[in-house]
């Protein structure tokens, strides 16, 4: 077949393509959110589980630095907090993308029966 698609049509498809991108992107952000949410509950999990005048040693660079278990805590205690937020955001995101894909396909459905109709003069099928 080598026909043309109306402009409308091609503009929905193209428009449907690009939902489905930002899909993609934000559903591979969201991964890596909660890969790094994980980390951060598993790290306040040790954390919790430490007398508390445990020595803590932080990674900087190729150096150990020896910080106090609180602040090491409070500091994973806030990551978590943005963490979640930002999770919860994409989820949200992901969501409405999910939608607005839903509208475009059906949208795109429509303006192909239409087309199918005109296209073979008014006969259905």
């Amino acid at each position: 077949m080598t026909e043309q698609l109306p402009p409308e049509l091609q503009h929905q498809v193209m428009k449907l393509q690009q939902l489905q991108d930002q899909l993609v992107r934000v559903s591979q952000e969201r991964s890596i959110v909660e890969a790094e949410l994980r980390e951060v509950e598993r790290v306040l999990k040790v954390l919790g589980d430490l007398p508390e005048n445990s020595t803590v040693y932080r990674s900087v660079g190729s150096v150990l630095v020896k910080v106090e278990k609180k602040q090491v805590e409070q500091e994973y205690g806030d990551r978590k907090e943005i963490l979640e937020i930002r999770l919860n955001k994409l989820k949200e995101q992901e969501n409405l993308l999910k939608e607005q894909i839903k509208k475009v396909q059906e949208k795109i459905r429509e303006l192909s029966s239409k087309n199918y109709l005109v296209g073979t003069g008014g006969k259905g099928a």
